[in-house]
Parts: C-alpha cells; structure tokens; sequence
C-alpha cells in the first residue's frame, strides 16, 4: 500500500436540490428535496451519503462505496456527485470518466 492510499478527506456540500426522480439510497430507496452530500476517501474507496439538509439521519448513495485511489480523484467524485443529485432520475453515484484503476 502506498502512502497515498492510507490519506483520508471528506467533502460535504449542503443546500443540493435533487431533480425529478431524486437520489436512489440503499437504506431509504428514492430521497427527493434539499439534501446535503457528504464524501468520505480513506484507504483508496470513497464513500458517499446523503441526508435531508438539516436533519439526523444519513442514507448510503447507491453505488457507494467505489474504488477511489487519490484524494484528489475522491474530490472529482464528489462535485460529480453533486451534479448527479441535480440531475435527479434515480441518481446513483457516478463513475469517473477515467480509469481508477
């Protein structure tokens, strides 16, 4: 393992409205409204939630966790997460367009 792979960061955006047809969660199914994302990066994976802004519980994105090897590569992930929660239809967590690998 590299020393880049034992990094940790997370990221939260708040205020993200979903689009029509909402985030599709592994715990609560479709989630629709104003909700905070929040990306973790440890140990080469990213792992991403979402929550209702402002309330307690958090509810696993589907898709999450993926294979992540830079904290830099975690940030992509995160803001195109961002974008897929706007674009609403079931939005699972996006896979970057380059290899992960």
């Amino acid at each position: 393992m590299t020393l880049e792979g034992m990094s940790w960061a997370s990221w939260t955006t708040a205020g993200v409205y979903t689009g029509r047809g909402g985030v599709l969660t592994v715990e609560g199914g479709i989630v629709t409204g104003d909700l905070t994302v929040h990306t973790t990066f440890a140990d080469g994976e990213a792992r991403v939630a979402v929550q209702y802004s402002g309330a307690s519980d958090w509810f696993t994105m589907s898709g999450s966790p993926v294979p992540c090897p830079s904290e830099e590569e975690s940030r992509e992930l995160h803001d195109a997460v961002v974008e897929a929660v706007r674009e609403g239809g079931g939005a699972v967590v996006p896979r970057l367009p380059h290899p992960t690998v």
